[in-house]
């Protein structure tokens, strides 16, 4: 069976704790997805120069944010890792891509033993797998790379898939920490123009299958510009395209902006 692949806007670590509408959206799908046999993560919180992916057999559950509450740093998400696949990775990105918009080469792929599980990846896994029992990896972002590459380079990865794999990338279509709505973070739904703007044409181009619209964002004016400040948080979504099938139907969650300048749009390809 071929599973499906996600982009997930993850939003504030608090929604591993908090029971809301996104968290329960996440429990939700875990419960309607057929169940993987281990969990590929994009998180736009591990950012390298160079590839890596996590090879330890118990990757550690990393607090990468600081001035929450401190329960959230006692969360911990104990999932097991899974070597084997690490080494699938690697193989499967060291042969050139099928798509040669962005790959010339195979790309070397570094095993990683001192990462783990960053929030990006065990906030969202922490609601679709309480149990923590399925074998979860992460994958890094090579930050020095154009989007193109990194289309190209998710797209080495579709055979997982068929494998038994869930594909999970974590971020943001909107994310401008700076310019958040700190009176707004009442859970009404409220966004910036601009913020709504972008989010609404980044759909648009996901449901034309535009990818060329999407890796030239920046071209989309003042409110691409605005929404997305720093590449981080908006990559991961080129991972999940490149991961699709040409012929995958699209669905949309949690389509909601958060505070203004954060969307928490999410899509899931099957």
């Amino acid at each position: 069976m071929k599973l499906p692949v996600l982009f997930v806007g993850h939003g504030s670590p608090m929604n591993a704790l908090e029971d809301n509408e996104f968290s329960h959206q996440w429990e939700q799908i875990g419960k309607e997805l057929p169940r993987p046999d281990a969990i590929l993560c994009v998180s736009a919180h591990w950012l390298t120069r160079g590839t890596a992916i996590t090879a330890m057999e118990r990757p550690r559950t990393i607090h990468d944010f600081g001035g929450f509450p401190p329960e959230l740093y006692q969360v911990s998400y104990p999932a097991p890792g899974n070597p084997a696949l690490a080494e699938r990775v690697r193989e499967l990105l060291a042969s050139p891509s099928t798509d040669t918009s962005g790959l010339e080469a195979g790309v070397e792929v570094r095993l990683d033993h001192g990462w783990g599980l960053d929030h990006g990846t065990w906030s969202v896994l922490r609601r679709m797998y309480p149990k923590a029992d399925i074998p979860a990896i992460q994958l890094s972002i090579d930050v020095v790379k154009p989007a193109n590459w990194h289309l190209s380079l998710a797209s080495s990865l579709k055979k997982l898939r068929e494998e038994g794999v869930l594909i999970v990338a974590s971020g943001n279509i909107v994310h401008n920490l700076g310019m958040i709505a700190w009176d707004r973070m009442d859970g009404s739904g409220f966004g910036f123009d601009w913020a709504l703007e972008f989010d609404a044409d980044i759909a648009g181009s996901i449901q034309a299958g535009d990818d060329q619209s999407i890796i030239h964002w920046e071209k989309l004016g003042k409110a691409a510009r605005l929404a997305v400040p720093t590449m981080d948080h908006f990559l991961p979504l080129l991972y999940a395209l490149g991961t699709r099938e040409s012929t995958d139907k699209v669905r949309t969650f949690n389509a909601k902006p958060v505070a203004g300048s954060l969307t928490m749009t999410s899509y899931w390809w099957e």
